[in-house]
């Protein structure tokens, strides 16, 4: 029996196949709450700065909240998520993220307000969608302003990685590869020798203390 007829079948049984009728998609945001997460560094879940309202998940500006992690930790896997920084906000979302590093934990996809005044002496590797103070996104990526919803998305395949932004890929690079080690000999990850390697980690919203908004966090990884 193929999977379509048995989806079918176990569907009709009141029962579904695990991604048969989302593409494989595992949704890592309920909605309602903050199931599947914790506080890095702690098995419970962080202060109060993160919101859950309406379906929508909110660092509230100036309160405390830490940064989260989710429970699983993902070697290959598609990433993707909405999200929105306030003006002048500045937030990221980390992965391959290891609690063994906290200097360093994982590379971080920035989400920042790039026309801000505030932010406008950073270099591009500092600027949304890049992968933080390494490597710079395309300069012609399609950013949406503060205020409104940005879709993205990132792939690890191998050592294979892929940031997406509204639909454009906007940076790819080789986990390991000569181009990431001598980005990273001129960052502020220069005293980690491992930083920029494959490992199998968790997925990081960040507490940078500004107000970022996210929606629709989903995850999809390869058929065992």
């Amino acid at each position: 029996m193929n999977r379509m007829w048995l989806a079918a079948a176990l569907a009709a049984a009141g029962l579904q196949v695990a991604g048969a009728a989302d593409g494989g998609w595992t949704e890592l945001f309920d909605g309602k709450s903050l199931a599947g997460w914790r506080a890095y560094g702690k098995d419970k879940t962080t202060g109060p700065g993160w919101k859950v309202e309406g379906g929508v998940l909110t660092k509230l500006a100036g309160v405390k909240g830490g940064d989260l992690v989710s429970e699983k930790t993902y070697g290959d896997f598609e990433l993707e998520w909405e999200w929105r920084v306030a003006p002048g906000g500045n937030n990221g979302v980390k992965y391959l993220v290891t609690e063994a590093r906290p200097s360093a934990p994982g590379h971080e996809y920035q989400m920042i307000d790039d026309k801000a005044e505030k932010w406008a002496k950073l270099p591009a590797k500092s600027l949304t969608a890049s992968f933080y103070d390494v490597l710079p996104p395309a300069a012609d990526k399609p950013l949406k302003p503060a205020g409104e919803w940005n879709t993205s998305r990132i792939v690890v395949k191998g050592v294979q990685v892929e940031h997406w932004l509204n639909g454009a890929k906007v940076l790819a690079y080789e986990l390991g590869g000569g181009a990431v080690k001598a980005a990273i000999a001129q960052s502020k990850f220069v005293k980690y020798p491992d930083f920029g390697t494959k490992i199998d980690g968790h997925i990081m919203l960040t507490d940078h203390n500004d107000e970022a908004s996210y929606r629709r966090i989903r995850i999809r990884t390869p058929a065992p």
